[in-house]
């Protein structure tokens, strides 16, 4: 069975950090690209970085570049997202999903998301 379990999520203020974790299972986790996401009250899901799986290379989006970076950790089959300089614009359910291909909307395998909220 496929899990993605999504940890870490919480109430931080705005300016402070969070680090999020998904862990990962039944499936081949080298042959999977890894992505962030989340999704704002009556906003749509939203790409936030991806990382390859051919090369390792991370990409952002640009509402988060130089203030997220992602990470994986092969052997744990967990990816990690750390968040810094957070804003109450980052409040929103942060997911993480798995696809054979690459990082899109459509990603073949879906965590239950974990809630971050940035109070100001």
């Amino acid at each position: 069975e496929v899990q993605l379990v999504e940890s870490g999520g919480g109430l931080v203020q705005a300016g402070g950090s969070l680090r999020l974790s998904c862990a990962a299972s039944g499936f081949t986790f080298d042959d999977y690209a890894i992505g962030w996401f989340r999704q704002a009250p009556g906003k749509e899901r939203e790409g936030l970085a991806c990382i390859s799986s051919y090369d390792g290379s991370t990409y952002y989006a640009s509402s988060v570049k130089g203030r997220f970076t992602a990470s994986s950790d092969n052997a744990k089959s967990t990816v990690f997202l750390q968040m810094n300089s957070l804003k109450a614009d980052d409040t929103a359910v942060y997911y993480c999903a798995a696809d054979p291909r690459s990082c899109h909307r459509g990603m073949q395998y879906w965590g239950k998301g974990t809630l971050v909220t940035v109070s100001l």
